[in-house]
Formats: C-alpha cells, structure tokens, sequence
C-alpha cells in the first residue's frame, strides 16, 4: 500500500507523526506538509507564487517533504508531481482540534482529504478533539486512521471521510454521522502597526453546535469517535427543480435581449 499523509498544522505537528509512526506498517509512506501553520486555509491553491519543496529528514524509511503552500497545494503536487508510482490512499491529520459540521469548509486537514478523493483516491481526514501538543495523546486517533485506512482500500469504490475522535479519554465506540452546524461569535481585534496603519486579528469561539442525534458533535458530546462520510458535489438538487421554469423566461441581455 503506498500513502500519500498531509495536515494543516504544519511538517513538525505532533500529530502527523503519530500519524505516520501507526501507517508505516501498513505499507510505504510519503509526507508532503505545509512548512508552517496553515489552519483554516480551506481548499485554496497557490497560483501567483511558486511552490518551493523541500526534503526532511524523518526516519524509518519515510519520503518527507515540506511545501510553502496549502494542504490541497500538498496533496496536489504530490500526486501530480512528486509522486513518481502514484498512490493508493490519501490521510490528511491528525489534526490538533475537531473539524465538526460547518468547520469542513474551513478546514485544511479536510480539504487535504477532498483533493486526494478529487483525484480519484479514497481520502481520510482525522482530527481530535482536543489541543494537545504531545505525540502520545494522539495515538488513539492516528491508531484509528490506520484502522480505517485498511477498511478504506478494500472499499469498492473511493470513500471520502470525515473522522472527529475524542480527546478526553477513551472512546464509547463508533458512530456514522451526518455533518451538523457549528456557529462561531466572531472578533476582530483591531490593532495599528507603528505606521499608524489599522490591522486585525480574528479571534473568537463556537457558540452553537448542531446537537442533533446523529450529528457528528452529538456524537462528540457523547463521547463516541463521529465517521462522517463526504461528497464534493454541493448541488441542491431540490431547488433546481423549484428554479427550472426560469429557463424559458427572457432575461435581459441573453439571447439578444437587452
């Protein structure tokens, strides 16, 4: 099995390397990682600046290689650049904090997943609940990923999923969840620089959280690790069908229309 592993919390996060210490048995593994934080990038791209790689040293026969670029800059590059043989299968984590509901537009450790699945591969994202900054406390999660990792590429189609463990204590069990909603009060803190010119930081915390039975932050709450499995296409396929007698109307400046 050949494993393509990225995150958003950068090559030097504690937990990629518990990550890639838990799949390295399973068979070869490359790293490609951003070279710094990059939380809450999403699924950008870099495209007015080149992308620069440059080799680590990691350890036990890992190919590892920081990137100047985003978590989907990672997985792409890879897959389309660096990687020579291909892969099989495309981790993205294990990420320092959960990726719940809305969060997944946001988050780089799921939109690493995304481009893996975009290029036809089955795709894993994992995160913890919680903010530890040692390897061994993401060893549960990374021991999980590699769990699932197995089931994903005996799966007979490509699987994108979206994997939210725990991070107080051990597990109750597994839960397959739906992605709920998750409300943030935001702040911008507004600061000057010794210019005189104004900048902002932004701040704040989740204030509503889709609780629902069946959510992946119900199951959170309650302690069971939430599989969540995704699909990219956000077509809503109902209003379409709402929005169809628009197509015989005359809008003005189409079809000669002015």
């Amino acid at each position: 099995m050949r494993i393509l592993v990225t995150n958003d919390d950068g090559i030097h996060a504690p937990g990629l390397r518990a990550l890639v210490q838990e799949l390295v048995v399973l068979g070869s593994v490359v790293v490609v990682a951003p070279d710094r934080e990059r939380s809450g990038t999403g699924h950008g791209i870099t495209v007015h600046t080149p992308l620069r790689v440059t080799p680590v040293e990691w350890g036990s026969g890992v190919q590892a290689y920081s990137l100047n670029g985003t978590p989907a800059d990672c997985v792409k590059l890879a897959i389309e650049a660096l990687i020579e043989d291909g892969c099989d299968l495309v981790l993205s984590g294990v990420n320092r904090g959960p990726n719940l509901g809305t969060d997944v537009l946001y988050s780089g450790t799921v939109s690493g997943a995304v481009e893996g699945y975009l290029h036809g591969l089955p795709a894993l994202a994992v995160s913890l609940d919680s903010f530890p900054s040692d390897v061994e406390a993401y060893r549960p999660a990374a021991r999980l990923a590699a769990q699932l990792a197995r089931r994903l590429v005996a799966w007979p189609v490509p699987l994108l999923l979206n994997v939210n463990v725990p991070g107080r204590g051990p597990a109750q069990g597994v839960r397959i969840t739906r992605l709920g909603t998750r409300t943030y009060r935001n702040v911008f803190d507004r600061r000057e620089d010794p210019r005189g010119r104004a900048y902002y930081w932004l701040a704040g915390e989740a204030i509503d959280l889709d609780l629902e039975p069946g959510t992946d932050a119900r199951a959170i709450q309650d302690g069971f690790v939430s599989i969540t499995p995704l699909r990219f296409d956000m077509t809503d396929l109902a209003t379409m069908d709402q929005l169809r007698p628009w197509e015989g109307e005359a809008w003005p400046g189409v079809d000669g229309q002015l």
